[in-house]
């Protein structure tokens, strides 16, 4: 199938539904080999909730195809914290999570970030390992919700 050309955009409120759609549908395919099921229904159920609502609402970027949501992604620009980084299944592989990256890594530099970090889900390390993030013990994650579970910190130096 070809690559299809995506846009990245600020998100807004009315995105919350589909990018709380997206991060389910990520981490039930992408990571359900490196962690239990009843660990990622406890990340993933339920709908999307107004904490989670208002933080897209004022932090994420959208990645779309065909005006579609496929793709979410954050940054922190005052510390460098990535998040939120999840693509839809069916657009996994197409270059959408790179992209997002490399646009996250692009805001940052116009900040004057020279660092990023962020915390990788276990399957997700050697994706990120590929765009120059480097990291390789295992920590404990606390999430918004609550949950506590494996993650590789990683982090990255900006060039100019």
């Amino acid at each position: 199938m070809p690559f299809p050309s995506f846009k990245i955009r600020k998100a807004t409120r009315a995105d919350a539904d589909a990018a709380w759609r997206v991060r389910r549908a990520a981490v039930m395919s992408g990571c359900i080999s490196a962690y239990p099921l009843s660990q990622l229904d406890e990340w993933t159920g339920g709908a999307a909730s107004k904490a989670f609502a208002d933080a897209v609402e004022e932090r994420f970027l959208v990645a779309t195809v065909d005006d579609r949501v496929v793709g979410t992604g954050m940054i922190d620009v005052a510390t460098g914290r990535i998040d939120a980084i999840f693509v839809d299944p069916a657009y996994m592989k197409r270059g959408i999570g790179a992209g997002i990256v490399a646009h996250l890594e692009t805001l940052a530099r116009a900040e004057g970030c020279t660092r990023l970090r962020l915390d990788s889900t276990l399957n997700a390390a050697p994706f990120y390992r590929s765009l120059g993030f480097e990291g390789d013990e295992i920590a404990q994650y606390r999430s918004p919700r609550g949950l506590t579970m494996n993650c590789v910190p990683m982090r990255k130096r900006l060039g100019a």
